[in-house]
């Protein structure tokens, strides 16, 4: 099954290969082929408003028929994650431990890996709550290095939850022996831990599921986005994602002339020799340098034809 078919859509890639135009293309084509299609960026560089001459809002805005959009700001996100993992402790510490609590939070905020965790809880959400109202969820995501990170959490979520989750049982039976005669202690921390555990086991079993979720990452036909992508790649599979689609984007057309474009053109074919050995096992689509910025509606109405166009003549 072709990634347009998917129910949620993970696309990624380097830096400035047009990964954003990308995205807003394939979740624009799939709005005109009347499916209600979600468009979520995670990228803290946000451009989609910007491709569809919108300004965002915190909340999911509409901006096309059929077509709704959302920016994550990350440090919002993180901020809003650290405000209700404090709440959820309220209550379930002593009032004279909460100050030293929320201190040790706080600091653990600042970790590297808080923003990831803040930006997949809510990726998480959203996955299992809204993939029921939309036949399609598109993730436009941050850099290579940055998707990698986010989704391989939940398989890292897991077995940090499963070994909090042991230490805690270890805990509650030794306090049921010692001051309940062996009967069970209501342990609400354990309880929020288990709804923890349900919702990543959940969203992972959502994420590896391929006949669901499709991914797919663009590059140039360029040395260091071959081996970012390639490198990216690896890594997912060893955490069972399989990325199904590689996406060429701005390849010279043959229609491109003049001596520089010629010599640019002969550079450029041995890396797209490369890319056909290298992703044997991935849908490999090309799509054409423009001669200006996908910088107008029109531009990406454009675009998105042409993506419907390389996918249908890949499915034939």
């Amino acid at each position: 099954m072709e990634i347009l078919h998917k129910k949620i859509i993970f696309v990624g890639g380097k830096g400035g290969v047009g990964k954003s135009t990308t995205a807003s293309s394939i979740a624009y084509l799939l709005s005109t082929k009347g499916k209600r299609v979600l468009l979520v960026s995670t990228d803290p560089a946000h451009n989609i408003g910007d491709v569809f001459h919108v300004q965002p809002k915190e909340d999911i805005v509409s901006i096309q028929p059929n077509l709704d959009l959302l920016e994550i700001d990350s440090t919002k996100e993180s901020k809003r994650y650290i405000s209700t993992v404090k709440d959820n402790l309220r209550g379930l510490v002593k009032a004279t431990m909460i100050d030293e609590v929320n201190r040790q939070i706080d600091l653990a905020s600042a970790s590297p890996g808080a923003d990831e965790a803040a930006l997949f809880d809510r990726i998480t959400s959203l996955i299992l709550s809204e993939r029921h109202h939309y036949d399609t969820i598109v993730f436009d995501t941050a850099p290579t290095g940055h998707t990698i990170r986010l989704l391989t959490l939940p398989e890292l979520m897991n077995v940090w939850i499963n070994g909090l989750l042991d230490r805690r049982k270890k805990v509650q039976d030794h306090y049921s022996q010692l001051l309940n005669d062996g009967e069970p202690i209501e342990d609400p921390i354990y309880e929020k831990l288990q709804e923890r555990k349900k919702k990543f086991t959940a969203v992972r079993d959502v994420l590896l599921d391929l006949s669901l979720t499709g991914y797919t990452f663009v590059l140039n036909a360029e040395r260091l986005p071959i081996l970012e992508t390639k490198k990216a790649v690896q890594t997912l599979a060893h955490h069972h994602i399989h990325v199904s689609t590689i996406i060429v984007n701005k390849v010279i057309p043959s229609h491109a002339d003049g001596s520089f474009m010629h010599k640019r053109r002969e550079c450029e074919q041995p890396y797209l020799d490369e890319i056909q050995a290298t992703f044997t096992a991935q849908q490999v689509i090309s799509l054409p340098l423009f001669e200006h910025d996908i910088s107008t509606f029109n531009h990406l109405q454009t675009f998105s034809s042409i993506v419907d166009n390389q996918f249908s003549v890949y499915s034939n």
